[in-house]
């Protein structure tokens, strides 16, 4: 599917020196390094000062203001489904055109597709819509690395805090389809996972796409349900197919009939 290095897996020797050499000074440093962005300012204040209530009731109303935000601007969009992906892949390459096939597909099935609007298969997914004339949109997030809204979106809407524009992805969404991905999509697939299965959301269809990039992961789950912390019945938590329109299908058939009827296929 890639051309990528092929895998071979770390050694415990080579996971701790990979430890030592970017993840050491994460972990056990408290400060953060200060810098010149405003953001980062009130993030380093935030975790470096005495927490007063009045502090935290000021947090609590930015928080709330964000989760406003994205009430009234999410809420009024049609059936969406939400694209989760990593950010790295570039035009071209086999996994970012892959999202570009499956954000086209949804749009073609008469879905709004949202992502979280940045690049790599974040933007594939919302060029692949915008291609096929729908509506697709970016829930943003500010980084200390400026991630930027990409061209493809119709609308782009900013989030300051992760954990509300996860819940904005996840609630106003039928289906989640994940592309391969690092952290952050690992990140927002189990949450998904989490929520749905303990009853909290859906259920709704959680797709992984490319068997080929989630097979590792199909294996750790197995060996994770032979030490005792999955039940049989939470294996198969997700679907992985291989193509954008083994998705679509699988999405169309969990409809109910009255919200399929809300769709008009371009």
């Amino acid at each position: 599917m890639t051309d990528k290095t092929p895998y071979r897996r770390p050694t415990p020797e080579e996971w701790e020196t990979a430890w030592q050499q970017h993840w050491k000074s994460a972990q056990l440093n408290y400060e953060l390094p200060e810098t010149s962005r405003k953001s980062s300012l009130e993030e380093h204040e935030f975790l470096t000062q005495h927490r007063t209530v009045e502090k935290e009731r000021a947090r609590l109303a930015s928080i709330d203001k964000e989760f406003e935000m994205g009430f009234k601007k999410l809420g009024r969009l049609g059936p969406s489904v939400t694209v989760f992906g990593s950010a790295r892949f570039k035009p071209g390459e086999p996994y970012y055109e892959m999202s570009r096939e499956t954000g086209n597909a949804f749009s073609k099935a008469g879905f709004t597709v949202l992502t979280g609007g940045g690049p790599g298969a974040m933007e594939a997914a919302n060029r692949g819509a915008h291609e096929a004339g729908g509506p697709t949109y970016g829930l943003n997030i500010v980084l200390p690395h400026e991630q930027a809204a990409n061209p493809y979106v119709t609308d782009s809407f900013e989030f300051n805090y992760f954990f509300v524009r996860k819940v904005m992805l996840v609630k106003y969404s039928c289906a989640y389809i994940v592309m391969p991905g690092g952290l952050g999509t690992l990140d927002e697939l189990f949450e998904a996972a989490t929520l749905i299965q303990c009853q909290k959301i859906g259920p709704f269809p959680l797709i992984l796409v490319g068997q080929e990039f989630w097979s590792g992961l199909r294996d750790f789950i197995g060996y994770m349900a032979s030490q005792g912390v999955f039940s049989p019945e939470e294996v198969g938590f997700s679907r992985i197919v291989d193509t954008p329109e083994e998705a679509v299908e699988m999405v169309l058939k969990s409809l109910p009939k009255n919200f399929r009827e809300q769709l008009t296929p371009r």
